[in-house]
């Protein structure tokens, strides 16, 4: 494994309905996550993904790849712009994560992750720390 090594990608569909579930499970109703009415008047595109979801979107993807979450040590990100939710239909949400640094003697690796809706970054500076697995 080198730095600037790809070791994960993947397109993540999400729709509105998807938001509704996670309204749910996380408790964070707030109507521009489900009315586009407020969302507008808000000064938003329309309803927009949760924060959080485009987060827990992106770091499963180094997820899946180290096959432990226990293995993510450190994850941030700055949120840099929405991810506008139409309906009907769904925004893709595309996900790189490549091999920013390595230290052997840790036996971890930053990720640095990108995240984009058609083009556009939705998720400045996402990098994890990650245990590599032996």
């Amino acid at each position: 494994m080198n730095v600037g090594d790809e070791v994960a990608r993947r397109q993540i569909m999400v729709d509105r309905a998807r938001l509704v579930r996670y309204a749910g499970a996380s408790g964070d109703f707030n109507p521009i996550h489900w009315n586009e009415r407020v969302a507008l008047e808000a000064g938003l595109p329309g309803v927009i993904a949760h924060g959080m979801w485009t987060m827990g979107a992106a770091i499963d993807v180094v997820v899946d790849w180290l096959g432990d979450p226990a293995g993510v040590l450190d994850y941030q990100v700055r949120f840099s712009r929405p991810v506008p939710v139409p309906d009907p239909g769904s925004a893709l949400v595309e996900v790189v994560a490549v091999i920013g640094a390595l230290d052997p003697d840790a036996g971890t690796a930053r990720v640095d992750l990108q995240a984009t809706v058609d083009g556009q970054r939705v998720l400045g500076k996402a990098q994890a720390v990650v245990r590599l697995p032996s």
